[in-house]
């Protein structure tokens, strides 16, 4: 039976500008999984990303980094999902969510982007909605102006901490996504 995810996103913004940065907890969350599985991410041209695989039960899993800005990482995931005839349904991406407190993760399959800039891209890319998301909260700032500094600024440190367990916390959950125990895992993380 093939693996119901076989390409794992991680958003964020490349350089180290942005390394410590909110908007980053995607590139957190599969950077973890790398340290975890030892495996390394390479520069991939075909879509302008850092690419690693995961050898899960003998089948393939991608874990990809965009190497664009977060607005512009459709690209590089269609890229690589028409490369290996990846569908929307097999695609995990891990993502900033401001709608939750720093420390909570959450799965959620399918629906819209939520204004996130990462997502809109995605969906349009894929021409599709139909991609789990795990979800990372790093809080709101309270003004919508606020946003765009607030997700590229470095949380405080108790913030910092709260998102780097909510990381580690959706790693453990890893193996129960990738074998199609979404219900467990929403229950571990959720």
């Amino acid at each position: 039976m093939p693996l119901p995810f076989r390409l794992i996103v991680g958003l964020g913004n490349p350089t180290t500008k942005y390394e410590l940065t909110r908007h980053n907890a995607g590139f957190w969350f599969v950077d973890e999984i790398a340290r975890r599985h030892r495996i390394n991410f390479s520069s991939d041209s075909r879509c302008q990303s850092l690419l690693a695989a995961l050898d899960w039960e003998g089948e393939r899993v991608y874990v990809l980094k965009p190497m664009q800005y977060m607005n512009r990482s459709g690209g590089p995931v269609s890229a690589l999902a028409n490369f290996y005839k990846i569908a929307p349904a097999q695609v995990l991406v891990a993502h900033d969510e401001l709608d939750f407190e720093p420390g909570v993760v959450k799965l959620k399959v399918g629906g819209g982007h939520g204004g996130h800039n990462g997502l809109r891209d995605i969906v349009s890319s894929l021409a599709s909605a139909e991609f789990t998301r795990l979800r990372f909260g790093i809080g709101h700032p309270g003004n919508r102006d606020e946003v765009v500094n607030y997700v590229l600024d470095r949380p405080a440190k108790l913030d910092r901490e709260l998102l780097q367990g909510a990381v580690e916390k959706a790693a453990d959950a890893l193996g129960l996504i990738l074998d199609d125990k979404l219900n467990l895992a929403m229950n571990v993380l959720n």
